[in-house]
């Protein structure tokens, strides 16, 4: 008997505990809720918000605000100097790293021991359940699987206590048997420097039996591109072939389908999509043959939801009696996704938006982010940063802006990306390439994740600045009808389509 065959016996059991969530999601979740509430009574935020009072979830949307990072930052900041029972009973001694708010560089998402087994472990867990369910057949565990990581630092001066990218993390407080079935080696996953991780990583699993893999699209591209280099081959089942399957997530997967069916060309090759953030794992692709993905209602996770017309531009709500618990929500509806978890974050706003496609189960649609952003590859460059980094380039060249726009420009063969501005000087600078030259860094200052993906180059390219001709934006306006009132220019978009047609009218 094979290591999968012995491994699909092991999974049988949270098999059957998953039926729940098409025949009592709603009782999973009021479990939750209790859980969560009862479990945080003494804390210093259970204690401010009657905790110990909270009987059912109209008691708890009563005595508990809606957040933003910037409401929970000031305890976050305590527990990362080693506070106790802050917003979670205990110390934390992780925090995930994620990309910037209006007025930080990088959030620190605390990482509880509860969330790491309850959340984020217990998600991985269910994708394989899931998949083994779905493929019979599999030899998943008969070889190594290719898991990407980052890197972690030292949290302050506390003992023990680090912070860094979730996936390091991971990695670092992973079951010990896990690494028995795993590759690159725990040293190399969470070197900091992906140049030299990429390569080292490329070399140490050219040889092996690499029957799946793990990690966000952009960044598994640019090593698979490295192993094709070292290997001298066409297509990548000639040097694992018994690759079956890429569990993907972190960013659309839709620009880079393309790419990887041309990279991977044998038949049967399985794409399973996983919603998983430093916040915490919340859907899983359960059916390969539906693009939506379950929610999954018995981690420590609570949820609720506010309809877009209950958010502002900023991304902010404005009327939080419009916010609804799961029983609540509407297919068709956009919704921002407001969490409560194990790991402290309370009626908190993680800047998604979702789209629910069914309720019987509750299967959902990721459908962007509260506030215009681009994160075709991770970066999660947001309005306020590309603002910021015009008026610094701005300032320092004597340039004016009057209009922009910016767009991704997806992965070519080479795995090469970039970001396209097209901008409308009202004042031009001397040279175009010098205020492209200070954007890009100074976007590099502002937004940790939009560095770490320009870091030399490997993931992505210096921007590309394009100038557009005087009245292209109001031209491109009147052309749709919109011209004057309250319309605007889209500002950043994941998609390309406004930009090609401005492209295109320039």
């Amino acid at each position: 008997m094979g290591i999968t065959s012995i491994a699909k016996l092991a999974f049988r059991k949270r098999q059957k505990e998953l039926e729940r969530h098409f025949t009592q999601p709603l009782d999973l979740q009021n479990d939750v809720l209790k859980r969560l509430v009862g479990t945080a009574t003494d804390t210093k935020y259970g204690r401010e918000h009657i905790f110990s009072a909270t009987r059912n979830y109209e008691d708890f949307r009563f005595n508990v605000p809606v957040n933003t990072y910037e409401e929970l930052k000031d305890s976050i900041d305590i527990m990362r100097h080693g506070s106790r029972d802050v917003l979670w009973p205990g110390t934390v001694k992780w925090y995930a790293k994620s990309s910037g708010t209006t007025n930080d560089k990088s959030k620190f998402i605390p990482v509880s021991h509860e969330g790491l087994e309850r959340i984020h472990y217990a998600g991985g867990t269910d994708v394989v359940a899931f998949y083994l369910q779905n493929n019979p057949k599999s030899r998943l565990f008969d070889g190594k699987a290719l898991i990407l990581g980052g890197s972690h630092i030292p949290n302050y001066n506390v003992e023990g206590s680090l912070v860094g990218d979730l996936s390091a993390i991971l990695i670092e407080n992973i079951n010990p048997l896990v690494n028995l079935v795993r590759v690159p080696d725990k040293k190399t996953a969470l070197i900091s420097d992906f140049e030299v991780k990429r390569d080292l990583i490329a070399r140490q699993c050219l040889k092996k039996n690499v029957t799946n893999l793990s990690g966000v699209p952009s960044w598994m591209m640019s090593v698979l591109v490295r192993v094709m280099e070292l290997s001298g081959k066409q297509h990548l089942e000639e040097v694992w072939p018994n690759l079956e399957v890429f569990f993907h997530g972190g960013i659309a997967f839709t620009p880079y389908r393309a790419q990887y069916e041309r990279l991977i060309t044998k038949p049967g090759m399985n794409y399973m999509e996983t919603y998983n953030a430093s916040e915490g794992f919340f859907g899983i692709q359960n059916d390969p043959s539906d693009a939506s993905m379950l929610l999954m209602l018995d981690y420590d996770v609570f949820y609720e939801f506010a309809p877009m017309e209950a958010i502002d531009d900023a991304g902010n709500l404005t009327d939080d009696s419009l916010v609804v618990p799961l029983e609540g929500v509407e297919t068709g509806r956009n919704y921002a996704m407001i969490i409560s978890t194990s790991c402290g974050l309370w009626r908190y706003m993680i800047g998604d938006t979702v789209r629910f496609t069914s309720v019987k189960p509750y299967k959902f649609v990721i459908t962007g982010r509260t506030k215009s952003f681009i994160n075709a590859f991770g970066e999660e460059l947001i309005v306020d940063n590309a603002e910021q980094g015009l008026l610094y380039a701005c300032r320092k060249t004597g340039a004016e802006v009057r209009e922009y726009t910016a767009a991704p420009v997806f992965m070519d063969s080479d795995a090469r990306c970039r970001h396209q501005w097209l901008v409308e000087f009202s004042k031009e600078p001397e040279d175009l390439a010098e205020f492209a030259r200070l954007l890009d860094g100074r976007l590099q200052q502002l937004n940790s994740d939009y560095e770490a993906k320009r870091f030399k180059n490997i993931t992505l390219q210096p921007l590309e600045l394009v100038k557009a001709r005087p009245e292209l934006f109001n031209d491109w306006l009147r052309s749709k009808g919109k011209l004057g009132g309250q319309h605007k220019v889209p500002r950043l978009s994941n998609s390309r389509k406004h930009i090609e047609e401005l492209l295109e009218m320039n």
